[in-house]
């Protein structure tokens, strides 16, 4: 009988200080699986507690089982998540770029600051911005460029290590300007090169001058656009000439604000995909995909109350003068679908497939769907068509840009100089 019990006794598992245990005939070439986390029985939504691992600095450095409650692995989770968020930055260069983050600061984008950089003092004062640069201090001495770009470019390298600190820990930057004029034409493209540098995925966002604005800025225009689609991962194109198409009678002002609406509504489009929670939503890797390397790309936007909303939406968006361009083409779109509590993933299926039997089988397409309560009863698809050439932004600048030059400067008494 002693013997049999001294066996019985020997095969019993041990305990050690710490609480764990270990049988003693177990073979040490054994996986060990310390760090497994197992579940403890259930009570309640607020009594739930998972069992995981740590160590207890009272004790050999051994682990044991400590039970969390939901709530925990909760914040625990929050926390990891804080770290991963994409850091998202804007940038607006010249008078039109900090027109557009003005805009920005009044529509509000969630997860992203703003930069104002600018050559012209009383300019930059005057925008709601989370960070100003004034650059060119002793060359413009807060004067503005005089629509120069070369004395902007100058600017900007004198100012380079401010906007390096604004923009240090960016994973993405969006640099938006009206190109044309000296300040935005000139900087946009040294703020492109500092943040590509730093790792960050660079996409501008600029705006053509009108034609009736005149031979000068529409070659300072194509410089800056030259050097930008060097730089910059994706280069979103808006030609003013097209605002002209969606509403011809505008007046000018006016015309410049939809201008500024619109590079709005592509940044916030694109950067709240990521940032806020959605019906479908994409996580950076996704943007990186369909963004590094997108050359040069253009933008469409359609919206629709009706009963086929859907299709009526994603239709006004392929034919959107400021898409005017053959889509087949493209190497990839990125899709961003809007809608109040009532849209379905269904409805949004129908848009990702309207726009994706247009594109070439090898592009690629990827897609995210948002909620505003303020959209209720209504759809909005926004497209972005990467891969566009150069060539296919411009348009056609006929004679009739002198006819609209005249009648705009007779309607305003104004006097457009080249």
């Amino acid at each position: 009988m002693d013997e049999f019990n001294q066996q019985q006794s020997s095969e019993q598992p041990t305990v050690n200080s710490a609480g764990d245990q270990s049988e003693s005939n177990f073979s040490s070439e054994q996986t060990n699986v310390s760090n497994v986390h197992t579940l403890q029985p259930v009570r309640s939504a607020t009594e739930t507690q998972v069992s995981r691992p740590f160590k207890d600095p009272k004790s050999n450095p051994k682990y044991v089982d400590h039970a969390i409650t939901a709530h925990e692995i909760d914040a625990e989770l929050e926390a990891l998540l804080a770290v991963q968020t994409a850091k998202i930055k804007v940038v607006g260069c010249g008078g039109a770029g900090n027109n557009t983050i003005n805009r920005m600061t009044e529509v509000g984008i969630e997860g992203a600051e703003t930069i104002a950089i600018n050559t012209d003092a009383q300019d930059l004062l005057y925008t709601s911005a989370t960070k100003k640069i004034l650059i060119g201090r002793e060359t413009t001495h807060g004067l503005g460029a005089g629509s120069v770009p070369k004395v902007g470019e100058d600017s900007a390298r004198e100012q380079e290590g401010d906007i390096k600190k604004a923009i240090h820990g960016a994973d993405m930057v969006f640099i938006t300007a009206g190109l044309g004029g000296g300040t935005g034409t000139g900087s946009a493209p040294i703020v492109a090169e500092v943040a590509k540098k730093m790792g960050a995925l660079t996409v501008g966002i600029v705006t053509m001058p009108f034609a009736m604005e005149g031979n000068r800025r529409y070659e300072n225009a194509m410089y800056g656009l030259e050097r930008l689609e060097s730089l910059v991962d994706t280069l979103i194109v808006i030609p003013n000439d097209k605002l002209l198409e969606l509403a011809p009678d505008l007046p000018l002002h006016t015309a410049f604000k939809v201008a500024d609406e619109i590079l709005t509504n592509a940044v916030k489009g694109i950067a709240e995909l990521v940032t806020k929670a959605g019906l479908v939503n994409l996580d950076f890797a996704d943007i990186r995909t369909i963004m590094s390397g997108g050359g040069v790309a253009l933008i469409g936007v359609g919206e629709s109350d009706s009963e086929t909303r859907a299709k009526e939406a994603v239709e006004k968006a392929i034919s959107n003068p400021l898409l005017d361009v053959d889509i087949s083409g493209a190497n990839g779109a990125l899709i961003n679908i809007s809608g109040g509590p009532d849209m379905t993933l269904e409805e949004a299926r129908q848009i990702v497939a309207a726009v994706s039997e247009r594109l070439d089988e090898d592009a690629r397409v990827i897609w995210g769907a948002q909620i505003y309560d303020d959209l209720e009863g209504t759809i909005r698809a926004m497209l972005i068509v990467t891969g566009v050439k150069s060539a296919q932004i411009l348009g056609k600048r006929g004679g009739s840009a002198d006819k609209k030059k005249k009648e705009i400067e007779n309607t305003l008494g104004i006097e457009f100089v080249d």
